[in-house]
């Protein structure tokens, strides 16, 4: 079974920080904007790491929190070793699981911090994520300077880092359950159409999740994928309807969701950051979704396997959240 249920867990608080092209974007509220992409670093990968870093610092502080009383790090990122995670938490005395689902790494670091959390041991747990566009680009595909044009199918990888605050203490909001995704892969070797890539993991994820919980697809207020993109969230409605007969209608995809419509940004917003990012500072502020079930969706590939023509297998991870 991959369906968990939990007790008595909360995400009490979060924090967030956007790059200057997602400032100017559909989001409602913004914790902190960086200024440029260097973040008054020398590189974009160093960047990213204080990035991680100037979100868990600003979460304790504004819980009046000592890294004595955090027990765990949960997180990671796109890089490569998950680097940007390593250097974030050099100098915090806390203990680190660095963990890779691609642009799935937020609910499986929610998913994990769970598990501990049920155990009484630990009390409370920082989970981290961030991906930033330039570093991205540059281990993935192409450096921007390059200047390799793009097909329509591509997404645009946001920059954002995002640190959340979670215990039993009663909070914001309710981790209730969560389903594990499962590697699935469809033969597409396109790494420009990772939408039509994550599409089906996330309905394989649903109709999972609703099988082993014994849900109607309505129990939920909203579902949130989240980067399949403009063209891949269709996709997705399509595939969750003819495979599994389950007909989506209050559903968003965070990549539709993050930006301004507009040429620049393709088939939308992507990276590990876009769902945490849309959840955190566009859907939460609404107010009007009590039930939300969140899918994150990643595709694993690597250049290597990219180059060497095999297909791209995606996996995607659900966790069901009910907002107090």
């Amino acid at each position: 079974m991959a369906s968990l249920k939990f007790n008595n867990v909360y995400l009490n608080d979060w924090f967030t920080i956007t790059g200057p092209l997602e400032s100017n974007s559909r989001l409602k509220k913004l914790d902190l904007v960086m200024d440029d992409y260097y973040y008054g670093e020398k590189t974009f990968e160093k960047a990213e790491a204080k990035m991680q870093s100037v979100v868990m610092q600003r979460l304790l502080e504004r819980n009046k929190l000592k890294y004595e009383n955090v027990d765990i790090i949960v997180g990671g990122d796109l890089l490569d070793q998950i680097t940007a995670t390593n250097y974030a938490c050099i100098n915090m005395p806390i203990s680190l699981l660095g963990i890779y689902s691609a642009c799935a790494t937020f609910p499986e670091s929610l998913i994990v911090s769970s598990m501990f959390i049920e155990n009484k041991d630990i009390k409370r747990a920082l989970s981290i994520t961030s991906s930033h566009n330039l570093t991205a680009e540059r281990q993935f595909r192409y450096p921007i300077e390059y200047g390799s044009p793009k097909p329509h199918t591509s997404t645009f990888t946001g920059t954002a880092s995002i640190s959340t605050l979670m215990s039993k203490e009663t909070g914001k909001i309710k981790i209730e359950s969560a389903t594990i995704g499962k590697v699935t892969e469809m033969g597409i070797k396109d790494a420009n159409n990772l939408g039509a890539v994550m599409a089906p993991a996330a309905a394989r994820t649903l109709y999972e999740h609703l099988t082993d919980l014994k849900r109607d697809i309505n129990y939920y207020d909203l579902i949130l994928t989240g980067d399949l993109g403009c063209i891949g969230s269709n996709i997705f409605k399509e595939y969750v309807l003819r495979k599994y007969n389950l007909k989506v209608k209050k559903y968003l995809d965070a990549g539709c969701e993050l930006y301004v419509k507009s040429e620049e940004v393709y088939s939308g917003g992507s990276g590990p950051a876009c769902l945490p990012l849309v959840l955190f500072n566009k859907i939460l502020p609404l107010g009007k979704y009590k039930k939300i079930l969140i899918i994150g969706t990643g595709a694993l590939h690597s250049k290597t396997f990219v180059n060497q023509k095999n297909p791209i297998p995606a996996i995607a991870h659900a966790v069901s959240l009910e907002v107090m």
